[in-house]
């Protein structure tokens, strides 16, 4: 019953935000008024604001209130998620674009990213991942052989690179650059953006117990895109 109420609440202020009766900036009720509505614990009014907010959708400001986000797709910078357990929280449609699988040597610089020798062959995906039909993010990935040997025979329509290296090679420790880039002209058709948007790009080295696993480029349009997180400080 209690889950049953944790997605009613939640469902509830999904549907007022996409259907448009609650815009950007609109204060939502208070955990104590939406306890009220749905006969609920102001703890269960809780989870289901904080959980929206870490996916984007909600902003909260400690003695102020809760606002409808800005309508930019967000991901966690302090978390590493599926791309698509994000979009489909988010209560829209998931679907990908697969490009290529195939096997890669490696260049210097990325080389020393995975610390290996130039020239060494590793698993190469390139995927167009895209939120109600819309390009939100280009996924290059790079991948030891060793870590996911099985890596180039999977289906990323049923799991992306994320879920199934996390299912073989349960992830340890992650290290991450972020930076504002232009996109060359192919990756501009890609995200169906033009070539002077700015582009968010996430570099990220990957590493489960036993060593590294692979490393990720992820490029989002600027105007489709943002990272946000949320840190709590007991004073």
């Amino acid at each position: 019953m209690v889950q049953a109420k944790f997605l009613a609440v939640k469902q509830h202020i999904l549907t007022k935000v996409d259907s448009g009766d609650w815009l950007e900036g609109h204060k939502l009720p208070s955990e104590n008024q939406l306890a009220a509505v749905f006969s609920c614990s102001r703890m269960t009014a809780r989870r289901a604001l904080t959980e929206l907010t870490e996916q984007g959708i909600l902003q909260r400001f400690q003695g102020i209130g809760t606002f409808v986000a800005s309508h930019k797709a967000q991901s966690s910078i302090l978390l590493i998620r599926d791309i698509r357990q994000e979009i489909e929280e988010r209560g829209h449609a998931y679907s990908v674009n697969i490009l290529m699988q195939t096997e890669r040597q490696v260049d210097r610089a990325l080389a020393e990213w995975l610390f290996l020798n130039e020239g060494v062959s590793v698993f190469y995906s390139k995927l167009v991942h895209l939120e109600e039909g819309m390009p939100l993010q280009i996924e290059e990935r790079y991948v030891l052989p060793s870590r996911a040997p099985h890596y180039l025979i999977q289906n990323f329509n049923q799991m992306t690179p994320h879920a199934y290296l996390c299912q073989v090679a349960p992830l340890a420790t992650a290290e991450q650059t972020i930076e504002a880039i232009l996109a060359n002209e192919e990756q501009c058709a890609l995200l169906q953006i033009s070539t002077f948007e700015p582009c968010l790009q996430i570099s990220r080295l990957t590493a489960s117990s036993q060593g590294v696993v692979s490393f990720a480029k992820l490029l989002y349009p600027g105007t489709r895109f943002k990272l946000g997180g949320q840190l709590v400080f007991d004073n």
